[in-house]
C-alpha cells in the first residue's frame, strides 16, 4: 500500500514532481511510528545485529511491492538512492543497512540498479539532527545545488526515467528536492520520488 503526493517547485526544485510514500512518520517512539527506519540509520552504531536485520526485513516487506508497482506504472529505467550525508567510508556497514535492504529489493526486479549512481564525495550536515546540531558533524546544511557540489552523478542517468528512493520525506529539509534537480540537470528525462515514510 502506498500513497501519491506532489513535490511543488521551490528554490531547490524547478518543476512539480510526482512522489509516493508507504508510511506516515509521526516521530520516533510515538505509537504507530515506523521506528525501524530510525533503527536502520543506526547513527551511533549501537543497534544489535538482530534489530538491524529485523528492521531490514520490515522495510523490505513494506516497500517491495510499492517499488515494483511504481517501476511498472512510471516506466522507470533506473533506481537511484539518496546518499547518506557523509562519504560512505565514514560509515560502518551496519550504518548502511537501509541501502542494503533497498538493494535486496532492486536486485529482484528487472530494472537497472543505480544505487551507486549518486556518490557523496564531500561531507554534508546530517539533517535529521537539525534539533541537535552538535550531532550533525562537518559539512554544510542544505542549499540549492548542494547535491551537485558534494556528489558524483553517473552519466548513465541521461535520458532515463529515474526512481529516486529515500527513507523519510520531510518537506522543509529539501534534500530530496535538491537531488531530484541535480538528476534533471544531469539530463534525466524524468524523476519520481519514493520514500518509505512521509513526515506528517
Amino acid at each position: 500500500m502506498y500513497q501519491e503526493h506532489i513535490l511543488l517547485p521551490n528554490k531547490f526544485l524547478s518543476k512539480s514532481i510526482k512522489a509516493y510514500y508507504s508510511e506516515e512518520y509521526l516521530g520516533y517512539n510515538k505509537q504507530g511510528n515506523p521506528d525501524y527506519i530510525n533503527h536502520l540509520k543506526n547513527d551511533f552504531n549501537e543497534k544489535s545485529e538482530k534489530i538491524l536485520y529485523l528492521s531490514a526485513e520490515i522495510l523490505i516487506d513494506t516497500s517491495k511491492n510499492a517499488i515494483k508497482n511504481i517501476i511498472i506504472s512510471d516506466n522507470i529505467d533506473i533506481v537511484c538512492i539518496i546518499p547518506r550525508a557523509k562519504k560512505d567510508y565514514c560509515y560502518a556497514p551496519s550504518q548502511l543497512m537501509f541501502k542494503t535492504a533497498i538493494n535486496t529489493i532492486i536486485n529482484n526486479i528487472k530494472v537497472v540498479n543505480g544505487l551507486d549512481f549518486i556518490k557523496r564525495h564531500t561531507n554534508t550536515k546530517t539533517t535529521h539532527f537539525h534539533n541537535k546540531p552538535e550531532y550533525g558533524g562537518d559539512g554544510d546544511l542544505p542549499y540549492p545545488g548542494i547535491t551537485k557540489d558534494t556528489c558524483h552523478i553517473s552519466l548513465e542517468v541521461k535520458g532515463k526515467n529515474i526512481l529516486l528512493i529515500d527513507d523519510i520525506y520531510t518537506k522543509t529539509i529539501n534534500i530530496d528536492e535538491d537531488c531530484i534537480q541535480a538528476l534533471l540537470d544531469n539530463g534525466a528525462k524524468n524523476v519520481v520520488l519514493y520514500t518509505v515514510a512521509k513526515r506528517i
